[in-house]
């Protein structure tokens, strides 16, 4: 994307269609917005909550109040879809099936690779990813005095990019809640980690260009591991 390089030149019908974005720029793993609001963007995990117990689900929609309750700012909860990418699968088992010396093995690996890509052919299969989005403004901040706070109400732009100390004060703060979302969800089972800057701009350029890339994967999700900023 190019708006989210500054040391790209832009051209002019990219530009006038980036008017229309509400991104600034994406650094440290932090979108920031045209209006200075910052946004950070977990990747979680899902939860097959019909094979659980009656009494595993009833503590996980405990545990799931539990979490609402004890925010006190917005997050967005985004589910993406795309579809499923099965051609690495294809590949592996073309390569199983030549590695096979018993020739029954080899042919039902054969069969079987047949099946699933006729499968995929004739079904539109789907991969979702669930995303949750951590936001922070300028003017929540606590600190600066009342003039720091009007200053960054009424001009928040130029309050942001003034002084760079202001934005690692305030993607502290950001990380901050996506730590505190990241922990009140694993008491539902459900795994978090955030995006960093490369793996935010592929989901925006994904988002914004679906017909184009609707087989990326940003991260994979099974090999995902909690981590605190």
């Amino acid at each position: 994307m190019e708006f989210l390089n500054k040391n790209k030149k832009v051209s002019s019908g990219a530009a006038s269609t980036q008017k229309y974005v509400d991104v600034e720029e994406v650094r440290d793993g932090v979108i920031v917005l045209k209006s200075s609001g910052l946004r950070a963007v977990l990747l979680a995990s899902s939860v097959n909550f019909d094979l659980k117990s009656s009494e595993e689900q009833d503590a996980i929609i405990a545990q799931y109040q539990n979490f609402l309750n004890s925010l006190d700012f917005p997050v967005q909860i985004i589910v993406h879809s795309r579809r499923f990418r099965i051609e690495p699968y294809l590949e592996k088992l073309q390569e199983e099936e030549k590695k096979q010396e018993n020739e029954l093995l080899r042919f039902q690996i054969s069969e079987y690779r047949n099946f699933v890509k006729n499968l995929t052919e004739v079904s539109n299969i789907m991969s979702k990813f669930f995303y949750i989005v951590v936001p922070f403004a300028p003017s929540e901040t606590q600190s600066g005095g009342l003039f720091g706070k009007i200053g960054a109400i009424m001009n928040p732009k130029q309050h942001m990019s003034g002084r760079g100390e202001l934005f690692e004060t305030y993607k502290s703060q950001l990380f901050q809640r996506a730590q505190q979302v990241s922990a009140a969800l694993s008491g539902t089972g459900v795994r978090t980690t955030m995006l960093n800057t490369e793996e935010i701009i592929e989901l925006l350029y994904n988002t914004y260009n679906p017909s184009l890339f609707t087989t990326t994967v940003v991260r994979n999700v099974d090999e995902m591991e909690i981590h605190n900023r």
